[in-house]
């Protein structure tokens, strides 16, 4: 039977708390689990690692696997060169022994399929059949009795950190070789188990309980297997990465991009008070608003900052879901103040109309169709779970944001042609001349939100692929919304550049 792992996505971070205890990136396993594998992302370093803990009242044995993604292929056998479909055979159960997928040796634990030449130590792999204090019996020692075959369970990835418990002595070897040595006989749980990360990847944990019996199963012993001989436990996995903090890797980078957005918009807040202070009396309504969008973006940067560290620190909860739609607010906000004042601009407000009637009413209706869609976005992109959430949900959630985002381009671009050519005819050179390097940087966008567009469907097109979390996990962030805050800044800063404060306001 296969069971396929679903994505578990923590997006998180905190600009308030800046010193705190070591945290780490945990997620909770039970015995009643669907799935049965949990990975995550992970930036390496020399105290990095992966934590496995499990409650005093667990009992039973498992078949437990840790190990890099890289490795993936040489987890399991085939079971059937005619079937394709058939999946492969993960652990070694008496059935296994008797198809020759495995030896009475490795009764319990994951079957490895390592090619000549190629040894554990030579991979990622830790592999142990492990057993709770007082469920050491059921050797299995024999292909007739020991083992009673369960499920073994598909390590199909997910996509995918609480103190550092007692780390059990594991020797680090040299470089190239794998420093988590993997026990040979059965190992006793009295306490975590842990894996060393000495390698930037994708690392999984795959859990299978298996069922032991005394002897060959029988009708009685079967019935039993509820509440007598099948295994139960909760537990959880702890990545800790080389930073501290409760975020996944995958979206740890957001802390350093929007610290260095905060830093880059005080810049341009600082050099745009500077000219407004030098030119005060020749200000135009337009650079008011220029100057309130300013401060609106550095309100934002700060609020997406403090939002990550905030999840970093504390994880999320009630408090990170409020703090997440005031996030998604502000950036909604920014969204749609900022296309409803080009779009205002490239009609000629003040410049060729002295007011657009009926117009305004519809811009405003438009810039408020797409606040309320960039908030569904912006709370989606970080609630749903790509690897699991069907197409048809996923467009919900982005469909309606292109439809107003295209309407939006589209008036604009439309309104932008129409004024400069009010301009070219009524020969007002210097006004056209600021208006058509606003089309070339319009174009521009244009240009490079159709290039992404059709990168960012080809990339999410295989997100169902069991490699797709492995893949992406370092650029996902980048894909979903990194590039769209930078080609923001390089757009507005373009546009406070041709309307900055100077001495030729007044013309």
């Amino acid at each position: 039977m296969a069971h396929r792992v679903h994505k578990l996505w923590f997006w998180a971070t905190s600009f308030l708390l800046f010193f705190s205890a070591v945290f780490g990136y945990e997620v909770p396993i039970f015995d009643t689990d669907y799935s049965r594998q949990i990975c995550s992302g992970m930036w390496s370093g020399q105290n990095t690692f992966i934590n496995v803990t499990f409650e005093s009242k667990s009992q039973g044995q498992l078949a437990m696997v840790i190990y890099e993604w890289s490795d993936y292929q040489y987890l399991g056998k085939v079971t059937s060169e005619i079937d394709e479909y058939l999946p492969k055979t993960y652990v070694c159960t008496s059935d296994a022994v008797r198809g020759g997928f495995c030896d009475s040796s490795d009764l319990g634990r994951f079957i490895l399929d390592l090619p000549d030449g190629k040894s554990i130590e030579n991979t990622t792999f830790w592999s142990a059949r492990v057993a709770f204090p007082g469920s050491e019996g059921g050797s299995g020692n024999t292909t007739s009795g020991g083992f009673w075959d369960n499920p073994a369970g598909n390590p199909t990835p997910p996509s995918s950190e609480y103190p550092s418990p007692p780390r059990r002595d594991l020797q680090t070897r040299q470089a190239g070789v794998n420093p988590n040595t993997s026990p040979s006989g059965l190992l006793v749980y009295h306490e975590p188990i842990q894996y060393l990360v000495r390698k930037t990847g994708y690392y999984c944990v795959a859990v299978v309980p298996v069922t032991v019996l005394q002897t060959p199963p029988t009708s009685e012993t079967l019935k039993r297997q509820s509440s007598d001989i099948h295994p139960s436990y909760h537990g959880t996995v702890f990545f800790q990465n080389v930073f501290d903090g409760q975020l996944a890797a995958t979206d740890y980078p957001k802390v350093n991009f929007y610290l260095a957005m905060l830093l880059i918009y005080t810049a341009l807040a600082a050099t745009w008070g500077w000219l407004s202070y030098r030119h005060v009396s020749e200000i135009l309504p337009i650079q008011f608003y220029l100057s309130c969008l300013v401060g609106f973006l550095i309100i934002e940067m700060v609020a997406n900052l403090a939002y990550y560290r905030y999840l970093n620190a504390h994880g999320k909860g009630t408090a990170s879901t409020v703090f997440l739609f005031v996030v998604a607010i502000l950036d909604a906000g920014r969204n749609s103040l900022s296309f409803f004042l080009l779009l205002v601009v490239s009609l000629g407000l003040s410049v060729v109309r002295d007011n657009l009637g009926p117009t305004m009413r519809k811009a405003q209706i438009l810039s408020v169709s797409h606040f309320v869609f960039g908030v569904l976005y912006a709370v989606g992109i970080v609630e749903l779970e790509f690897e699991s959430t069907s197409a048809l949900v996923l467009l919900l959630f982005v469909v309606p944001l292109a439809f107003t985002l295209s309407a939006f381009l589209m008036w604009i671009l439309w309104s932008l042609n129409a004024t400069i050519s009010q301009l070219r005819a009524r020969k007002q050179n210097y006004k056209l001349r600021m208006f058509q390097k606003l089309q070339y940087i319009l174009l521009f966008v244009v240009f490079v939100i159709s290039i992404f567009f059709v990168v960012s469907t080809l990339t999410f097109t295989g997100r169902l692929a069991e490699d797709y979390a492995a893949k992406s996990w370092k650029v996902r962030w980048w894909l979903l919304d990194g590039w769209l805050s930078l080609l923001y800044f390089f757009a507005f800063g373009g546009i406070a550049y041709l309307w900055r404060p100077s001495a030729n306001n007044s013309r």
